[in-house]
């Protein structure tokens, strides 16, 4: 008989790349799987080989959508049947760690981040102070931990006395490398941004830069709190004609538009911790996709881009600096046929091997 896990996470799915792939990993490995999110207005369709729920909430901000969601988690697990619960951040540990005591059934826990130190808290210490009080509470008495990188995984490791594995967040080994292509703007180079329009991103900082930029054309795939803001600061510069924003593009579809860019962006505030120590999925998908990289110089970012040579780092974003780079990157692209090689290393084939001996340990 097929063990079963239930997976739960506090997004819609759709766009959640990490929790796809190793939802998926553990379909493919034999596990019978139920993967939670939440459903939103703007939620896309999904077809997924393996059951998958989409949670309803009343609520889905303040304090009032973190108690509903870990309600409606806690319940989900009390009543149904499986072997695993699979907690993905924080903000989904304590429904997953209470049903995991109430049924004494086996806890995997996934930190996609340094939960405290996100830019949303940083700022408001007593919201803060509760999730960290819940993970002082709780960590210390997880036995089978991971996270995205290693940074994040002393951390806590340190903090805990824990043995925190580490499963990067990179995509799947692509075969047929560079040949969709699905963007183009009258020939103009595209500058590409992928990944959630939150605080501390840097998109302002191009943005700025953009009235500067020969030739290119800034296109930014996602959804988040400051899109609003995003459009607004673009009229205001009037650079309608140079910047385009096309909203959420699903896992499935991404790697076509990823392919399309001359440059890819990750270009990172230091607002916490969380963002110091991160490792973006996109520093990967750029590399699957045969784009250089033109990032911030952090820690687990530096690592990568420095080591592959796959890019240039910087920590200062004035706007004419910024232009500067930015048009010599375009004018002057480095050669990327190294990239491939890199591409079969950094691929989530490898890193579902040490997930699986996490979850099956």
């Amino acid at each position: 008989m097929k063990k079963r896990i239930i997976i739960t996470v506090s997004s819609d799915l759709s766009t959640d790349q990490r929790v796809l792939k190793v939802a998926n990993s553990c379909y493919s490995n034999g596990y019978d799987v139920l993967l939670v999110g939440r459903y939103l207005k703007n939620s896309q369709a999904l077809k997924l080989p393996f059951r998958f729920k989409r949670l309803r909430l009343l609520f889905n901000h303040s304090a009032l959508f973190y108690i509903e969601l870990n309600i409606r988690i806690f319940l989900l697990l009390l009543f149904s049947f499986s072997d695993i619960f699979l907690s993905n951040d924080t903000d989904t540990l304590l429904a997953n760690y209470i049903a995991s005591k109430v049924r004494r059934k086996k806890l995997v826990f996934d930190a996609h981040e340094l939960f405290p130190e996100v830019p949303e808290l940083v700022s408001r210490p007593k919201v803060k102070h509760f999730w960290q009080f819940l993970e002082d509470w709780i960590f210390p008495k997880l036995t089978n931990t991971y996270t995205v990188c290693n940074s994040i995984a002393d951390y806590y490791n340190k903090k805990y006395n824990l043995k925190m594995g580490v499963v990067r967040n990179v995509p799947y080994f692509k075969t047929t490398r560079g040949e969709a292509k699905k963007l183009y703007f009258q020939n103009k180079k595209i500058i590409l941004y992928q990944g959630a329009l939150n605080n501390g991103r840097g998109l302002e900082w191009v943005l700025n830069a953009m009235p500067m930029i020969e030739n290119g054309m800034l296109v930014i795939i996602g959804d988040g709190d400051i899109r609003h803001e995003l459009e607004l600061q673009t009229k205001n510069l009037k650079i309608e004609e140079k910047v385009v924003f096309l909203g959420k593009i699903s896992a499935d579809n991404l790697q076509d538009y990823t392919t399309s860019a001359t440059l890819g962006l990750c270009l990172l505030e230091e607002k916490g911790l969380s963002y110091y120590y991160a490792l973006p999925n996109r520093i990967f998908d750029y590399i699957q996709a045969n784009v250089p990289v033109l990032a911030t110089r952090f820690p687990e970012i530096t690592n990568i881009v420095e080591t592959y040579k796959t890019g240039t780092l910087i920590d200062h974003y004035e706007p004419d600096f910024l232009a500067s780079i930015i048009n010599n990157m375009l004018e002057f692209p480095i050669n990327t046929d190294h990239f491939s090689t890199i591409a079969q290393n950094l691929c989530w084939e490898n890193e579902e091997k040490i997930l699986l001996e996490i979850i099956n340990n």
